[in-house]
Protein backbone atom coordinates (compact mmCIF):
# COMPACT_ATOMS: atom_id res chain seq x y z
CA UNK A 1 0.00 0.00 0.00
CA UNK A 2 1.47 3.40 -0.98
CA UNK A 3 1.40 6.21 1.62
CA UNK A 4 2.36 9.88 1.61
CA UNK A 5 3.80 11.84 4.52
CA UNK A 6 2.19 15.22 5.28
CA UNK A 7 3.97 18.25 6.74
CA UNK A 8 3.31 17.07 10.30
CA UNK A 9 4.87 13.71 9.59
CA UNK A 10 1.58 11.82 9.62
CA UNK A 11 1.08 9.09 7.09
CA UNK A 12 -1.71 9.67 4.61
CA UNK A 13 -3.20 6.77 2.66
CA UNK A 14 -3.15 7.53 -1.06
CA UNK A 15 -6.55 7.79 -2.79
CA UNK A 16 -5.93 4.71 -4.93
CA UNK A 17 -5.14 2.69 -1.80
CA UNK A 18 -8.31 3.96 -0.13
CA UNK A 19 -10.33 2.96 -3.19
CA UNK A 20 -8.74 -0.48 -3.20
CA UNK A 21 -9.44 -0.99 0.49
CA UNK A 22 -13.06 0.10 0.00
CA UNK A 23 -13.43 -2.30 -2.91
CA UNK A 24 -11.99 -5.15 -0.85
CA UNK A 25 -14.34 -4.35 2.02
CA UNK A 26 -17.29 -4.23 -0.37
CA UNK A 27 -16.29 -7.58 -1.86
CA UNK A 28 -15.98 -9.10 1.62
CA UNK A 29 -19.44 -7.80 2.55
CA UNK A 30 -20.93 -9.25 -0.64
CA UNK A 31 -19.31 -12.62 0.08
CA UNK A 32 -20.61 -12.58 3.64
CA UNK A 33 -24.10 -11.54 2.52
CA UNK A 34 -24.17 -14.31 -0.09
CA UNK A 35 -23.06 -16.92 2.45
CA UNK A 36 -25.68 -15.73 4.93
CA UNK A 37 -28.42 -15.83 2.29
CA UNK A 38 -27.49 -19.42 1.42
CA UNK A 39 -27.48 -20.39 5.10
CA UNK A 40 -30.94 -18.85 5.60
CA UNK A 41 -32.25 -20.60 2.49
CA UNK A 42 -30.96 -23.99 3.60
CA UNK A 43 -32.32 -23.53 7.12
CA UNK A 44 -35.77 -22.81 5.67
CA UNK A 45 -35.57 -25.73 3.24
CA UNK A 46 -34.52 -28.06 6.03
CA UNK A 47 -37.60 -26.97 7.98
CA UNK A 48 -39.87 -27.59 4.97
CA UNK A 49 -40.39 -23.89 4.28
CA UNK A 50 -40.25 -22.08 0.92
CA UNK A 51 -37.33 -20.13 -0.53
CA UNK A 52 -37.35 -17.49 -3.28
CA UNK A 53 -34.56 -18.27 -5.75
CA UNK A 54 -33.50 -15.94 -8.57
CA UNK A 55 -31.52 -17.77 -11.22
CA UNK A 56 -29.37 -15.46 -13.36
CA UNK A 57 -29.99 -12.20 -15.23
CA UNK A 58 -28.46 -13.71 -18.38
CA UNK A 59 -30.52 -16.90 -18.12
CA UNK A 60 -34.29 -16.93 -17.47
CA UNK A 61 -33.98 -13.93 -15.19
CA UNK A 62 -36.82 -15.31 -13.07
CA UNK A 63 -37.43 -15.86 -9.38
CA UNK A 64 -39.15 -19.09 -8.37
CA UNK A 65 -40.78 -20.05 -5.12
CA UNK A 66 -39.11 -23.35 -4.26
CA UNK A 67 -40.25 -25.95 -1.72
CA UNK A 68 -38.88 -29.35 -0.71
CA UNK A 69 -41.46 -31.58 -2.39
CA UNK A 70 -42.06 -33.75 0.66
CA UNK A 71 -43.21 -30.75 2.70
CA UNK A 72 -45.90 -29.52 0.29
CA UNK A 73 -49.51 -29.47 1.45
CA UNK A 74 -52.70 -27.82 0.19
CA UNK A 75 -51.73 -24.44 1.65
CA UNK A 76 -48.35 -24.57 -0.09
CA UNK A 77 -50.03 -25.23 -3.45
CA UNK A 78 -52.40 -22.31 -2.80
CA UNK A 79 -49.42 -20.15 -1.87
CA UNK A 80 -47.67 -20.88 -5.15
CA UNK A 81 -50.66 -20.40 -7.41
CA UNK A 82 -51.70 -17.17 -5.66
CA UNK A 83 -48.34 -15.54 -4.91
CA UNK A 84 -46.26 -16.94 -7.77
CA UNK A 85 -48.64 -17.78 -10.59
CA UNK A 86 -46.35 -19.83 -12.82
CA UNK A 87 -46.36 -23.57 -13.44
CA UNK A 88 -46.13 -25.76 -10.36
CA UNK A 89 -43.52 -28.37 -11.25
CA UNK A 90 -41.64 -31.10 -9.41
CA UNK A 91 -37.95 -31.48 -10.19
CA UNK A 92 -36.43 -34.91 -9.59
CA UNK A 93 -32.82 -35.95 -9.81
CA UNK A 94 -31.53 -37.68 -12.92
CA UNK A 95 -31.08 -41.11 -11.24
CA UNK A 96 -34.65 -40.86 -9.94
CA UNK A 97 -36.00 -39.97 -13.38
CA UNK A 98 -34.12 -42.95 -14.82
CA UNK A 99 -35.63 -45.28 -12.23
CA UNK A 100 -39.08 -43.85 -12.97
CA UNK A 101 -38.45 -44.44 -16.67
CA UNK A 102 -39.27 -40.82 -17.44
CA UNK A 103 -38.15 -39.36 -20.77
CA UNK A 104 -37.58 -35.76 -21.66
CA UNK A 105 -40.97 -34.67 -22.97
CA UNK A 106 -39.53 -33.44 -26.27
CA UNK A 107 -38.03 -36.87 -26.90
CA UNK A 108 -41.34 -38.60 -26.19
CA UNK A 109 -43.47 -36.48 -28.53
CA UNK A 110 -43.73 -37.18 -32.22
CA UNK A 111 -45.23 -33.95 -33.55
CA UNK A 112 -44.00 -31.21 -35.91
CA UNK A 113 -44.50 -28.62 -33.16
CA UNK A 114 -41.71 -30.11 -31.04
CA UNK A 115 -38.77 -27.69 -30.93
CA UNK A 116 -36.71 -28.05 -27.77
CA UNK A 117 -34.28 -25.20 -28.30
CA UNK A 118 -35.11 -22.51 -25.71
CA UNK A 119 -33.21 -19.23 -25.79
CA UNK A 120 -32.20 -19.56 -22.14
CA UNK A 121 -30.60 -23.03 -22.27
CA UNK A 122 -29.61 -26.00 -24.42
CA UNK A 123 -32.90 -27.76 -23.72
CA UNK A 124 -35.85 -27.70 -21.33
CA UNK A 125 -36.05 -30.11 -18.41
CA UNK A 126 -39.72 -31.03 -18.89
CA UNK A 127 -40.73 -34.66 -18.61
CA UNK A 128 -44.26 -36.09 -18.26
CA UNK A 129 -47.09 -34.25 -16.50
CA UNK A 130 -48.69 -36.67 -14.03
CA UNK A 131 -51.45 -37.17 -11.47
CA UNK A 132 -51.35 -39.59 -8.58
CA UNK A 133 -53.82 -42.38 -9.25
CA UNK A 134 -55.79 -41.64 -6.10
CA UNK A 135 -56.60 -38.08 -7.19
CA UNK A 136 -59.77 -37.09 -9.05
CA UNK A 137 -59.24 -34.37 -11.67
CA UNK A 138 -55.72 -33.75 -10.39
CA UNK A 139 -55.92 -29.94 -10.48
CA UNK A 140 -57.27 -29.06 -7.05
CA UNK A 141 -54.91 -27.94 -4.30
CA UNK A 142 -55.58 -31.21 -2.48
CA UNK A 143 -54.97 -33.31 -5.59
CA UNK A 144 -51.78 -31.54 -6.60
CA UNK A 145 -50.43 -31.67 -3.06
CA UNK A 146 -51.11 -35.43 -3.00
CA UNK A 147 -49.32 -35.94 -6.32
CA UNK A 148 -46.34 -33.83 -5.22
CA UNK A 149 -45.91 -35.55 -1.86
CA UNK A 150 -46.22 -39.00 -3.44
CA UNK A 151 -43.59 -38.04 -6.04
CA UNK A 152 -41.28 -37.06 -3.20
CA UNK A 153 -41.96 -40.38 -1.50
CA UNK A 154 -41.19 -42.30 -4.68
CA UNK A 155 -37.99 -40.28 -5.16
CA UNK A 156 -36.95 -41.08 -1.60
CA UNK A 157 -37.62 -44.78 -2.25
CA UNK A 158 -35.35 -44.69 -5.29
CA UNK A 159 -32.68 -42.84 -3.32
CA UNK A 160 -32.78 -45.51 -0.62
CA UNK A 161 -32.85 -48.49 -3.01
CA UNK A 162 -32.21 -47.59 -6.67
CA UNK A 163 -32.82 -51.13 -7.86
CA UNK A 164 -36.02 -51.56 -5.89
CA UNK A 165 -38.23 -49.15 -7.83
CA UNK A 166 -38.88 -49.20 -11.57
CA UNK A 167 -41.15 -47.82 -14.29
CA UNK A 168 -43.88 -50.35 -13.47
CA UNK A 169 -43.92 -49.15 -9.86
CA UNK A 170 -44.16 -45.57 -11.08
CA UNK A 171 -47.03 -46.45 -13.42
CA UNK A 172 -48.86 -48.18 -10.55
CA UNK A 173 -48.77 -44.93 -8.56
CA UNK A 174 -49.06 -42.24 -11.25
CA UNK A 175 -50.82 -41.68 -14.55
CA UNK A 176 -50.13 -39.37 -17.46
CA UNK A 177 -51.24 -36.93 -18.68
CA UNK A 178 -51.77 -35.06 -15.44
CA UNK A 179 -51.54 -31.68 -13.77
CA UNK A 180 -48.13 -31.76 -12.06
CA UNK A 181 -45.23 -31.33 -14.48
CA UNK A 182 -42.20 -33.44 -13.66
CA UNK A 183 -38.77 -31.99 -14.49
CA UNK A 184 -35.60 -34.02 -15.02
CA UNK A 185 -32.49 -32.67 -13.32
CA UNK A 186 -29.27 -32.59 -15.29
CA UNK A 187 -27.09 -35.69 -14.99
CA UNK A 188 -24.22 -33.51 -13.70
CA UNK A 189 -26.39 -31.37 -11.45
CA UNK A 190 -25.21 -27.77 -11.12
CA UNK A 191 -22.07 -28.77 -13.00
CA UNK A 192 -24.13 -29.33 -16.13
CA UNK A 193 -27.02 -26.88 -15.80
CA UNK A 194 -27.92 -24.04 -13.45
CA UNK A 195 -31.68 -23.79 -13.82
CA UNK A 196 -34.21 -23.71 -11.01
CA UNK A 197 -34.54 -27.48 -11.47
CA UNK A 198 -30.92 -28.06 -10.47
CA UNK A 199 -30.85 -25.26 -7.87
CA UNK A 200 -33.84 -26.78 -6.06
CA UNK A 201 -32.37 -30.26 -6.20
CA UNK A 202 -29.02 -28.99 -4.91
CA UNK A 203 -30.77 -27.46 -1.90
CA UNK A 204 -32.64 -30.73 -1.28
CA UNK A 205 -29.38 -32.66 -1.36
CA UNK A 206 -27.68 -30.18 0.94
CA UNK A 207 -30.32 -30.70 3.65
CA UNK A 208 -30.65 -34.49 3.13
CA UNK A 209 -34.21 -34.22 1.83
CA UNK A 210 -35.73 -36.45 -0.84
CA UNK A 211 -34.28 -35.68 -4.31
CA UNK A 212 -37.41 -33.78 -5.33
CA UNK A 213 -38.11 -30.03 -5.25
CA UNK A 214 -41.15 -27.98 -6.25
CA UNK A 215 -40.54 -24.86 -8.33
CA UNK A 216 -43.00 -22.20 -9.45
CA UNK A 217 -42.16 -18.99 -11.35
CA UNK A 218 -43.14 -15.65 -9.81
CA UNK A 219 -45.09 -13.41 -12.21
CA UNK A 220 -46.04 -9.73 -11.98
CA UNK A 221 -49.81 -9.18 -11.77
CA UNK A 222 -49.56 -5.73 -13.38
CA UNK A 223 -47.27 -6.48 -16.31
CA UNK A 224 -47.73 -10.21 -16.75
CA UNK A 225 -43.95 -10.51 -17.05
CA UNK A 226 -41.59 -12.24 -14.66
CA UNK A 227 -41.41 -10.49 -11.32
CA UNK A 228 -38.25 -8.40 -11.15
CA UNK A 229 -35.55 -9.52 -8.70
CA UNK A 230 -36.04 -6.32 -6.68
CA UNK A 231 -39.78 -6.91 -6.38
CA UNK A 232 -39.27 -10.59 -5.62
CA UNK A 233 -36.78 -9.74 -2.89
CA UNK A 234 -39.15 -7.15 -1.44
CA UNK A 235 -41.97 -9.72 -1.45
CA UNK A 236 -39.74 -12.24 0.29
CA UNK A 237 -38.78 -9.69 2.93
CA UNK A 238 -42.44 -8.85 3.61
CA UNK A 239 -43.37 -12.50 3.93
CA UNK A 240 -40.31 -13.55 5.93
CA UNK A 241 -39.16 -15.92 3.18
CA UNK A 242 -35.43 -16.27 2.45
CA UNK A 243 -34.33 -14.82 -0.91
CA UNK A 244 -31.17 -16.15 -2.52
CA UNK A 245 -29.35 -15.61 -5.78
CA UNK A 246 -28.61 -18.63 -7.97
CA UNK A 247 -24.96 -17.56 -8.19
CA UNK A 248 -24.64 -17.80 -4.40
CA UNK A 249 -26.16 -21.28 -4.39
CA UNK A 250 -23.88 -22.44 -7.19
CA UNK A 251 -20.83 -21.11 -5.35
CA UNK A 252 -21.85 -22.85 -2.13
CA UNK A 253 -23.31 -26.11 -3.42
CA UNK A 254 -21.68 -26.97 -6.77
Amino acid sequence: MRTDIDADGDAEVAPDAEAGAAADAGSDRETTDAAESVARALDAFRAGDPVCVHDFADREGETDIVYPAGAVDESAVAHMRNDAGGLICVAVGDPVADAFGLPFLADALDHPAVDDDPDYDDRSSFSLPVNHRETFTGITDEDRARTIVELAGAAAAVDADPAGYGPEDFAAEFRAPGHVHVLRGDRDGLGGRTGHTELGLAMAEAVDAAPAAVVCEMLDDETGAALTPADAEAYARRRGIPYVEGAALVEALK
